[in-house]
């Protein structure tokens, strides 16, 4: 095979797209587990990466028929959609880099007061920790309306609020590095599917075009 002929190009974006589809699914995954907290649910960038992680397995299963089949007007919407893509991608990961510890204790606390005590509860006993940022302020109550299992033990319990900004602030760098570097490689998309679009198939007709 050689490089640039037709067949190159046809693997080597059919390889990307599946790439894609891969890129789109960590990113719905990651993002579902930071908003499975309960509390992140407030920041809207972990929604804005859930719709960018679909719409790019979409987009990418669109290439990858366009490719197989070099279907000239799918390879086309192909490209402009795939920037458009590259464009939101990019702005929504350089703003989960961008979210500072400060911000996200912002976001945490106001979630947290705005729960309902049975939710707050719950979310005691699955982290096992009492309270958000002081043992005291669980229910602004004192410290025994806390169920969690590490009541019963010594040393006292964690504070809830450290616990969420480590799986926040993990969460966030997981989905901000892999967008902005994945959002790079979407240029190379467009630049093969362009090449590879302008390209006269060997098993078609030769008398027609493209």
């Amino acid at each position: 095979m050689v490089c640039g002929s037709f067949a190159c190009f046809k693997n080597a974006l059919c390889a990307l797209n599946v790439v894609y589809m891969l890129v789109g699914l960590l990113l719905i995954g990651v993002a579902a587990w930071g908003r499975g907290l309960g509390l992140v649910s407030s920041i809207h960038i972990i929604g804005g990466v859930i719709a960018v992680g679909v719409f790019l397995l979409l987009i990418a299963v669109a290439g990858l028929v366009g490719a197989v089949n070099h279907h000239q007007v799918l390879l086309f919407f192909y490209m402009i959609i795939l920037g458009l893509v590259f464009i939101f991608q990019f702005g929504i990961s350089c703003s989960c880099l961008a979210i500072n510890r400060s911000k996200q204790t912002d976001f945490i606390s106001a979630s947290w007061w705005v729960m309902s005590n049975t939710t707050r509860n719950e979310l005691e006993r699955s982290f096992d920790c009492c309270g958000l940022f002081n043992l005291t302020d669980q229910n602004q109550q004192d410290h025994t309306s806390c169920y969690a299992i590490c009541k019963k033990r010594n040393p006292p319990c964690q504070v809830c609020g450290e616990k969420f900004l480590n799986h926040s602030d993990e969460a966030l760098k997981i989905l901000g590095g892999v967008g902005l570097f994945f959002s790079f490689t979407e240029i190379l998309g467009i630049w093969l599917a362009m090449r590879f679009r302008n390209q006269k198939d060997p098993r078609a007709n030769p008398s027609a075009f493209l």
